[in-house]
């Protein structure tokens, strides 16, 4: 038995998407944490598993999800994501002849209207398909893993990640990325300063147009390259202020 895992918070315009792509699996269970478009409706014409929590963070939220979970094996999915009709052959037969505990997958995204292969974005390697029993999410706020005893493999064909659409949804996730980041690496002891964001900055830049050759996907090539950036920078200016602050946002 599959079973397929999503969290969910105000993605209407994807979800649907998602879920079509996966409806061929015996279980979806989404857990969804206060959206206030119709994420949860367009939800529950796919499952009637959709359940409604606060938010803790990415790895604790996935966490719940997998222990609502009845399958044997979990595929957990974003909702901006979707599984190919080639990536669930390959599923299919990966499970019906186990002979590891997890498999990772290609991973191609789309930075607004054009699918990345280069600037560290291509092949990026997802652990998403595992045994119920052998794996679980680490407790990271954001950028969590699934970890997984035992072996691993990797499957072939991609999972098609839709990752911004826009300006305004790479505006929104470098901000709240930026944030979380800068949580964690205060919890962690790390410290700032604006010189080390400014450096940060200018290296994400240098390493992801250059180094990783972002620049041979043109125009968004370089928007990607800005907007790494532009997250290295605020999330360890963010970090430089909570050491300001003394403390955590309550």
């Amino acid at each position: 038995m599959l079973s397929i895992i999503v969290i969910t918070k105000n993605e209407a315009a994807h979800i649907g998407r998602c879920l079509e792509s996966v409806s061929w699996a015996d279980e979806i269970v989404v857990l969804d944490s206060g959206s206030s478009d119709e994420t949860v409706a367009i939800c529950r014409r796919f499952t009637d598993k959709v359940f409604e929590t606060g938010w803790p963070g990415f790895g604790i939220q996935k966490q719940r999800a997998l222990d609502k979970a009845q399958g044997d094996w979990i595929f957990s999915i974003d909702a901006d994501e979707v599984v190919t009709p080639e990536l669930r052959r390959e599923i299919e037969l990966a499970i019906a002849s186990p002979l590891l505990n997890g498999y990772e997958i290609p991973r191609l995204s789309d930075y607004c209207g054009r699918s990345i292969r280069h600037g560290g974005w291509w092949p990026d390697h997802v652990l998403r398909l595992f045994r119920r029993e052998a794996g679980r999410f680490t407790d990271s706020a954001v950028h969590e893993r699934i970890i997984v005893q035992g072996e691993t493999g990797r499957l072939q064909s991609p999972l098609l990640h839709e990752a911004f659409v826009n300006l305004d949804e790479v505006l929104h996730k470098v901000n709240s990325y930026s944030a979380l980041g800068a949580e964690m690496l205060y919890r962690k002891g790390v410290r700032s300063s604006l010189s080390k964001a400014v450096l940060k900055g200018l290296w994400t830049f240098f390493r992801t147009y250059f180094v990783k050759a972002a620049l041979l996907d043109g125009r968004q090539g370089f928007m990607l390259a800005v907007s790494n950036a532009e997250g290295a920078y605020y999330k360890y200016l963010k970090l430089w202020e909570l050491q300001t602050r003394g403390r955590l946002p309550s």
